[in-house]
C-alpha cells in the first residue's frame, strides 16, 4: 500500500508539472531598426572636414625674369575630385588669398616672398579664359554618386625686378552641397 501511495503521489506530481508546462504564454512583437544618412562629400577620396586640403597649385620653378608660368590645383594623385551624396549638386568657392591685391597689375590674387609679390588669378578652363574672382564659384553637375573633377587652374604674370625666393599664398576654399 505504502508503493502505491508513493507512486500516485509521483504520478499526480508529474501531473501537475505537465499542466504548469502546457499553460506558458507567448507573447510576439518586433524590434524597429532605423538608419539616418546624412549628405557628405569625399574631397580627394577622403571624407570631407573642416581644415581640409584641397590639392596645391604648383606654378614650379622659373627664373626671376619670367614672363607667365600656369599650373592646376592638383591633389596628390592628379586633379582635385570631390564624391559628394546623389542627388546633391556640389559647388566650390574659391575666397581670399592672404595677399590679393598686392601685385594688382599682374592679377588679382598675389604670391608673397617678404615684401614682394607676383601676381595670379585663377580660372576653370585650361585656356585662362574664364576667369573665377574672389568669392567665385566652380559649380559641379548633380551627383549621381560618381566622382567628378574640379578643374582650376592659375596663370602667374612676371614683372621687372622680382628677387629670387619662394612665394606663396594661401587661398581659402568652400565646398558646399
Amino acid at each position: 500500500m505504502r508503493v502505491l501511495k508513493s507512486t500516485l503521489g509521483f504520478s499526480l506530481l508529474g501531473l501537475m508539472l505537465a499542466g504548469q508546462a502546457q499553460a506558458v504564454t507567448t507573447v510576439t512583437g518586433t524590434v524597429n531598426a532605423s538608419l539616418v544618412l546624412t549628405t557628405s562629400c569625399l574631397i580627394n577620396g577622403v571624407v570631407g572636414a573642416n581644415g581640409a586640403v584641397f590639392g596645391a597649385l604648383d606654378f614650379g620653378t622659373a627664373t626671376s625674369l619670367f614672363d607667365t608660368a600656369s599650373a592646376q590645383v592638383l591633389s596628390g594623385t592628379g586633379a582635385m575630385t570631390v564624391l559628394c551624396t546623389a542627388g546633391t549638386t556640389p559647388s566650390v568657392t574659391l575666397g581670399a588669398g592672404a595677399h590679393d591685391g598686392m601685385a594688382a597689375a599682374q592679377g588679382t590674387r598675389a604670391l608673397a616672398s617678404g615684401s614682394n609679390y607676383v601676381g595670379y588669378d585663377l580660372y576653370s578652363d585650361v585656356g585662362h579664359g574664364t576667369p573665377v574672382a574672389i568669392g567665385g564659384n566652380v559649380t559641379l553637375s548633380q551627383s549621381t554618386g560618381v566622382v567628378q573633377t574640379v578643374n582650376i587652374y592659375g596663370k602667374a604674370t612676371g614683372k621687372v625686378g622680382l628677387p629670387a625666393g619662394t612665394y606663396t599664398d594661401t587661398i581659402a576654399v568652400v565646398l558646399t552641397f
